[in-house]
């Protein structure tokens, strides 16, 4: 495999593992056909690489909309908990560069950049709670508004209690239980 280009084996792979999972999770999707959403994936290598670093990284990705704007279906992670493959890191790049010791190996920004895909905005995570409760024993990064990045911060969600919370942290920490959901077009 090259970076942004799965073989057709891993192609057709994938798409099988995508498949199932939108038939057996139907209310994600209510109204979209799987046919219109192969197509739309086997036209799109570089989003089939990105898809398949979500799957391999433990986040489940789904079909969870389509954006009649655009004309194109969203995906996002699925998993009950945050992606395991995606936990213990601090928010972004200038986070970690701060870090004097006991630095985390990556950013949540910076490993969904590498892979592709967007962190979840706050209002796209609330909406992703509405599908199924997510995030019951871990947390997640979000996008976090500049006002409270310049100042050190970053934002989280998780649910509790039946209802969805957003919080604040210093933008360096990072924790076995926090890691990062992303959200993906086709």
């Amino acid at each position: 495999m090259t970076k942004s280009k799965l073989s057709s084996a891993q192609q057709e792979e994938l798409i099988g593992i995508l498949k199932t999972r939108f038939s057996k999770h139907t209310p994600r999707h209510k109204g979209i056909d799987w046919d219109k959403v192969e197509t739309r994936l086997q036209a799109a290598p570089a989003v089939l690489w990105s898809l398949n670093e979500m799957e391999l990284t433990g986040g489940e990705p789904d079909v969870t909309g389509f954006d009649k704007k655009t004309g194109t279906y969203i995906f996002c992670d699925c998993s009950a908990e945050s992606p395991k493959g995606r936990r213990s890191v601090c928010y972004d790049h200038e986070a970690l560069a701060s870090r004097k010791e006991h630095k985390p190996q990556d950013s949540a920004v910076n490993m969904a950049g590498e892979m592709g895909i967007e962190l979840l905005t706050e209002a796209q995570y609330r909406e992703l709670q509405q599908l199924f409760p997510f995030d019951l024993k871990t947390s997640s990064w979000i996008v976090t508004p500049d006002a409270v990045r310049e100042r050190g911060g970053a934002l989280f969600c998780d649910r509790r209690y039946d209802h969805v919370f957003t919080y604040h942290n210093g933008a360096e920490s990072y924790y076995a239980a926090r890691g990062f959901r992303g959200t993906l077009r086709v």
